[in-house]
């Protein structure tokens, strides 16, 4: 969406309880004053379809479909400086992973290669408390392209060879480290 548009808001199909449902956060993203500080400290702005600053206005306005559909939340790095430089104390970052997650049970795929990293990641650290870069480039490269993870066999045996990566069994049997955790989390946020 371009910054210029015009938005014919009699037309377009919103939802007013979309900015309620990013609980905790949706309440106090009403006090979102515009000022485009999130947008100024981001470091992936420049390659966001929308602006931090846009996504959180298109968000008051109920407009679900524009935000979910936005490739903006996925390239969040999740660094909290917007949260920690934002005047009117708005958890930006904690909204951020509420949209993804929004996304993933609606099922929103336009944007998978950063959906299969997002959930490769999120399952390998709930597994081990940790990253394994190797499995969790296995579990990125077999949700996304198979065939990818050639292209990438120099730069694996290259870390391989400096001991910057570890080829690690992954445990057997237990749970991960993370579940109670996320368990927890789940039910705080009541999804259990």
């Amino acid at each position: 969406m371009a910054t210029s548009e015009v938005i014919n808001l009699t037309t377009v199909k919103r939802d007013p309880t979309f900015v309620d449902r990013l609980t905790p956060a949706g309440r106090l993203l009403s006090r979102c004053i515009q000022c485009g500080t999130c947008t100024a400290s981001c470091p992936a702005a420049p390659a966001m379809d929308l602006t931090p600053r846009q996504m959180w206005r298109l968000a008051q306005l109920g407009f679900q479909d524009q935000v979910l559909h936005s490739k903006a939340m996925w390239l969040c790095s999740l660094c909290y400086i917007c949260h920690v430089r934002c005047p009117r104390g708005i958890p930006l970052t904690e909204t951020i992973v509420k949209l993804k997650q929004l996304a993933l049970q609606e099922g929103i795929g336009e944007w998978r290669e950063s959906t299969a990293f997002y959930r490769a990641f999120s399952d390998v650290m709930r597994r081990y408390g940790r990253m394994r870069e190797i499995e969790f480039m296995v579990r990125y490269f077999l949700a996304t392209n198979p065939l990818a993870a050639l292209g990438y066999a120099k730069l694996g045996l290259t870390l391989l060879g400096r001991g910057k990566a570890h080829l690690e069994l992954p445990r057997l049997g237990g749970e991960g480290r993370l579940d109670r955790l996320f368990e927890r989390v789940a039910e705080l946020e009541g999804q259990r």
